[in-house]
């Protein structure tokens, strides 16, 4: 298997699984604010990488918003992380971009995560913020 766009329920919950587990459950993020409104509007576009035994190892959400892609909740479990499961997702979300016309990606990174994100071409573009509880800074890239 591969990356996949989540178009049926079982994958949708395979990506909020992860995130619960990554996001939720490791960061200790609060579940108010890792669940919004995005994550049901049809405009969504949420992808899952999965290993051969369909295993849900990383997922990634892509939304439009004022004309440049808005890359969120990337993240992978632990046995996926430095094994380019994160790298895939990050593809796939981008050739999804080019398809729709896209040609700007934005994302707010967590501090310790903009080396990955450096290396796909990524620029940091804002001083530090907090964003729950844990620090980012705003990436963009020309695609």
């Amino acid at each position: 298997m591969t990356v996949q766009k989540a178009t049926t329920e079982q994958m949708r919950k395979d990506a909020l699984q992860i995130r619960n587990d990554v996001f939720v459950k490791e960061q200790h993020v609060d579940p108010e604010l890792e669940w919004d409104e995005f994550d049901d509007d049809p405009e969504t576009t949420m992808f899952v990488d999965y290993d051969q035994d369909h295993t849900p190892l990383a997922t990634g959400r892509f939304r439009i918003v004022h004309g440049y892609g808005k890359v969120e909740r990337i993240c992978a479990q632990k046995v996926a992380r430095g094994k380019g499961s994160g790298r895939k997702i990050m593809e796939a979300i981008e050739a999804e971009a080019k398809k729709r016309g896209v040609s700007k990606l934005k994302l707010g990174a967590q501090v310790t995560a903009i080396p990955f994100y450096e290396k796909l071409g990524y620029e940091v573009c804002s001083d530090i913020f907090m964003d729950a509880g844990i620090e980012h800074k705003e990436m963009q890239k020309q695609i």
